[in-house]
């Protein structure tokens, strides 16, 4: 996707170091951030820096192959990066992939296998695209959740490539985001990519989707994916299994949008998927520019309380209408084969 003219990936490898779009500074700076060693890409996905299914795996190849630029211990450092976001199937994919290289060919064979998932995921993710932009009709309102575009992934995005496509067909379609508390990826991220690419959009409140739904108003639903079970039932972020039960009452088409890189076939269903807990800072207090455009955090909620944040729901299989993946829209049965 590009930005101010220039086109941009999420994350990149050059030099031997990991270059990626800051996410947290975003919507209100566009920084680049950089990762000399693979302890400082760790620290980046942990700090979500960069999030996001894809680009977290294509973060985490791109830190293995660090690992073994430095001739660093390298199934230490499978171990450190692994460790730094538990639900996300994408950085285990990834990891095993390049460590599987660097061991048989080394540091030159690990930035090739790294490079190739990053590449693949593009691929996907544009394909992605082509499949689900055939589920709009035209003036198609939609409704997602959390932040699945281009910067969630190395780039097209899951959720919001149907949404790029269609636009670049004529379709006009509408998209209601999600702010998807407690960080505002939808507010901050989906929205800013929105923006950028001219579609029409409005930020809604979490609460309001089912409202919507009830009004008639969303004609389709699409999220993306941390992690889809073989059964298909799927991790996203908190707040999307609400959404889906919404969808299934107003009989609205909910689908699931990720490559099949993010499906888990040794994870039997939802029960197994593990669900990462934040920090409940991230619930009790929020972070943006004042008047004068200084970034502050302040607390938005009663002093003294506690809070419990997990990162992530799972949305059972029955409530999916279908998976938009790079090999077609899928039903639950054909995730396996």
């Amino acid at each position: 996707m590009h930005v101010n003219g220039q086109h941009y990936r999420t994350v990149w490898l050059q030099s031997g170091v990991v270059m990626m779009i800051e996410q947290n500074k975003l919507p209100f700076s566009f920084q680049i951030h950089q990762c000399h060693t693979y302890h400082q890409t760790c620290q980046a996905i942990t700090t979500m820096v960069t999030r996001g299914a894809g680009a977290i795996g294509s973060t985490a190849a791109y830190a293995m192959a660090q690992a073994f630029l430095a001739k660093a211990d390298a199934n230490q450092a499978r171990a450190t990066i692994e460790a730094t976001r538990p639900t996300a199937r994408n950085l285990f994919y990834a990891v095993k992939l390049v460590f599987a290289a660097g061991m048989a060919g080394g540091a030159a064979r690990a930035v090739a296998e790294a490079e190739r998932i990053a590449d693949e995921d593009c691929a996907a993710c544009r394909a992605i695209g082509e499949f689900g932009a055939a589920l709009m009709p035209e003036n198609c309102r939609l409704a997602t959740h959390c932040n699945a575009g281009w910067l969630a992934f190395t780039d097209y995005g899951s959720a919001l490539a149907p949404v790029y496509a269609a636009a670049r067909l004529g379709k006009k379609p509408f998209v209601y985001v999600d702010e998807t508390r407690p960080r505002g990826q939808g507010a901050r991220l989906t929205a800013w990519e929105l923006r950028g690419e001219g579609i029409d959009h409005a930020i809604i409140a979490d609460n309001a989707c089912a409202w919507l739904m009830a009004q008639g108003k969303i004609d389709l639903m699409i999220v993306g994916a941390d992690r889809i079970a073989r059964n298909g039932d799927t991790a996203n972020k908190i707040g999307t299994l609400e959404k889906a039960l919404a969808a299934r009452h107003f009989g609205v088409p909910f689908y699931v949008a990720a490559p099949t890189a993010t499906i888990d076939l040794a994870c039997q269903n939802g029960r197994a998927i593990p669900i990462e807990e934040r920090e409940p800072d991230e619930i009790l207090y929020q972070t943006g520019p004042d008047k004068d455009g200084v970034m502050r955090e302040i607390l938005v909620c009663s002093p003294g309380s506690e809070a419990v944040n997990p990162a992530f729901d799972v949305t059972p299989v029955a409530l999916v209408s279908g998976f938009i993946t790079e090999k077609g829209i899928l039903q639950a049965s054909e995730i396996g084969l």
